[in-house]
């Protein structure tokens, strides 16, 4: 059994490579090969546009890929959502697509916009967007650049955003936010019926969300007299309870624990007052609840 799975090309693409390789699944790029080798026997991986990887899934062309919830309501395609995956190019929070205008504009909300040409790459669900408030506008579709378009080209537009600073650097406010979306895994649907591919599917999604979640927290372990361990144990945040183990040495054990990155700043030296020693920290690259 092979799971076909569409890779995004762009601005994904090499963080999805980049969390494949952390969860253990190594992928090997060609620049000019848009079929990647995988050291997994069972995907088979092409890589394409996000834009269209819904499409795809939907007409059972790939069985399943890694996209954005903005594309599949774009192509108002029928798949299935596997998981959500929360990681960008620049964050791991959810993106934006807003309308903005230019600063000095007398356009307060999408109504103001009646008559107006508005630039996007999302050009549907733009539509169906004014169509629901019974705005009749132009719409563009804007192959890059869109930020730049208003006021000369567009009286609007309505565009991704992560952080608003590409906004605000190019003089515009958001007056009224469209969806928001994050990276996705989907599924065709024929696809999801087969025991074996959906099997892989539940594995890739568990591997992924534990990779993703490691990247929040981070072991720790240190060596206790007998004497301080209950004092230890409270200083102690923990997913669980710490795992305590006796050591060759009479009345010391080892106390290992995982815990917020954060946190570490506070709780090392808490630790060292309450009489721990040889404390280590250690990356995660997994957690699996």
């Amino acid at each position: 059994m092979k799971l076909s799975l569409g890779i995004p090309k762009g601005s994904l693409e090499e963080s999805t490579v980049g969390l494949f390789n952390k969860a253990g699944i190594h992928i090997a790029r060609s620049s000019r090969s848009y079929y990647p080798a995988c050291d997994d026997p069972e995907l088979d991986l092409i890589v394409m546009r996000p834009q269209e990887i819904p499409r795809y899934v939907q007409q059972g062309i790939i069985d399943a890929g890694i996209t954005g919830q903005d594309w599949v309501a774009e192509n108002e395609a029928d798949v299935i959502e596997v998981t959500e995956l929360h990681y960008s190019k620049v964050s791991r929070k959810k993106c934006k697509w807003v309308l903005a205008v230019p600063e000095d504009s007398p356009f307060q909300q999408a109504t103001d916009l009646n008559g107006k040409r508005i630039a996007t790459e999302l050009v549907g669900t733009t539509k169906r967007y004014f169509a629901s408030k019974n705005v009749d506008i132009s719409v563009e579709f804007s192959w890059g650049a869109t930020e730049a378009k208003p006021p000369r080209l567009a009286d609007a537009i309505v565009d991704i955003t992560e952080t608003g600073s590409s906004l605000r650097a190019n003089r515009l406010r958001i007056i009224d936010v469209l969806m928001e979306t994050c990276t996705v895994i989907v599924a065709n649907k024929n696809s999801w019926a087969d025991e074996e591919k959906r099997g892989k599917l539940e594995n890739l999604k568990m591997l992924l969300l534990g990779t993703l979640d490691a990247e929040n927290y981070v072991g720790l372990k240190c060596n206790v007299e007998e004497k301080n361990l209950e004092h230890i144990i409270k200083i102690l945040p923990a997913l669980n309870n710490p795992t305590v183990s006796q050591l060759s040495n009479s009345g010391w054990c080892a106390v290992e624990t995982i815990l917020p990155f954060q946190q570490t700043k506070h709780v090392i030296p808490l630790l060292k007052r309450a009489g721990a020693s040889g404390i280590v920290e250690y990356p995660v690259s997994k957690i699996i609840a």
